[in-house]
């Protein structure tokens, strides 16, 4: 009788498994999911880094300020992202421009939802949604201690809605471009459009006060160097997270970020060591983040020697930027553009001769789609910045007054000091 029980049993789960196997409805892949949320804790990981790295670079009196813009960045674009943001990125295309799905919205509709993948919704929404956060906490490095933080605060939460997003959809999520222009983890998206959103912002509001007559010294480069290990250790998840799998694909992008990253250290170090016969840390960690930006839209696409090749065109290509920036003398305060958008427009570009499979349209193709990509990339960000930059300073203000400026933003914004000073410099 017993046999006969388990034989019943074991038809019946059968019956159940195949059933629910040919509906079609996706099962939890343990493996992949748990390595999607620890790719979404490094990502996020990631923005206290970088709160670290351009909070060393400023000067004492402005410590506090400036990491507070990337902090924020975690509370506003959090929620915004929530609300709406998903949605506009990932929803149902209109005009292949900027999505929306009604299930999408507060996440309402995505509760019991598995995607293909064998993740929950909830993972993936998540894991873009700190992508989401960094970009305009990237670019808050170009304004850094001249802006209002009510200001930064109203124009990083309008930016995301009218650039992030529609770009976001435009590559990733059904738009226009998707599946044509390659972006694996977000060159185009996130560096191009932040550093292009940087230089259009700096130039509006100009430069320092002082700048660069008075000599403006990082306070902590120990602080920026600790910054640029955290964020080259988030940056396996930025990447190889963006697989959205766990298997080959995301071994060859983690691969691949490391090999870059080294190559545009060193890259860096070697440029400093010919030009200045000495190298320095902020040069080593401008060539870490170099490398970084450069293999980001490639990390999934190419092989070692194009890692190797895009970490070392990336510092280059940054290096020769900044020179020209200290030439013209615009104030880009923390080399947003220099860094992000050069290495960015480098590593978007460049990966079409350095293809681990033929594209499939062929070579000169896709050249054609990658610049595409980034010049919709820099169009959507020059364009809608400086719409948001003058209607934010006209509104409710953006560049701090020359007393505030002066006094520092932790004093004159936060009524705080960084290190416990009574009178910073």
């Amino acid at each position: 009788m017993n046999v006969i029980h388990l034989i019943m049993t074991a038809v019946m789960v059968t019956l159940f498994a195949s059933t629910a196997h040919a509906s079609g409805t996706p099962e939890v892949d343990s493996g992949t999911t748990a390595w999607m949320l620890t790719s979404t804790a490094l990502v996020l990981l990631m923005i206290p880094g970088l709160a670290m790295f351009y909070g060393g670079l400023v000067r004492t009196k402005n410590v506090l300020g400036t990491m507070m813009h990337s902090f924020s960045a975690m509370a506003i674009i959090g929620v915004i992202w929530t609300i709406c943001g998903y949605s506009m990125a990932f929803g149902d295309t209109i005009g292949g421009v900027v999505g929306w799905d009604a299930d999408k919205v507060l996440l309402s509709g995505i509760d019991q939802t598995i995607m293909e993948g064998g993740i929950p919704e909830y993972v993936f929404a998540m894991f873009q949604g700190k992508f989401a956060i960094i970009t305009p906490a990237i670019i808050a490095g170009a304004f850094a201690e001249r802006v209002k933080f009510r200001g930064y605060c109203v124009f990083i939460a309008l930016w995301s809605l009218i650039v992030y997003n529609p770009l976001a959809h435009i590559v990733w999520g059904g738009g226009f471009l998707t599946g044509d222009a390659i972006d694996f983890a977000g060159g185009t998206v996130i560096h191009v459009s932040a550093g292009v959103a940087g230089l259009v912002a700096a130039l509006y509001l100009g430069a320092r006060r002082g700048y660069p007559r008075v000599a403006m010294h990082p306070n902590s480069l120990v602080m920026t160097m600790i910054g640029a290990g955290l964020l080259w250790v988030g940056w396996f998840g930025f990447n190889a997270g963006s697989s959205v799998e766990s298997g080959l694909k995301t071994g060859q992008a983690l691969a691949m970020t490391q090999i870059a990253a080294a190559a545009g250290a060193l890259a860096w170090i070697c440029i400093e060591g010919v030009l200045h016969k000495k190298a320095t840390s902020l040069g080593l960690v401008s060539g870490i983040l170099a490398g970084l930006v450069a293999i980001t839209p490639a990390a999934g696409d190419v092989l070692p020697v194009g890692a190797i090749s895009l970490g070392i065109l990336g510092s280059l290509f940054s290096y020769a930027a900044i020179t020209i920036k200290n030439r013209f003398g615009y104030d880009d305060t923390l080399d947003v553009f220099g860094i992000h958008g050069v290495a960015g427009i480098v590593g978007a570009i460049v990966l079409t001769f350095f293809l681990r499979d033929e594209p499939t349209g062929g070579l000169v193709q896709q050249l054609v789609h990658q610049v595409s990509g980034v010049g919709v990339a820099i169009a959507a960000s020059a364009i809608g910045t400086l719409l948001l930059v003058w209607l934010v300073d006209k509104t409710v203000g953006f560049k701090l007054d020359e007393r505030r400026e002066l006094a520092g933003l932790d004093h004159s914004l936060h009524g705080e000091h960084g290190y416990g000073m009574l009178n910073p410099n």
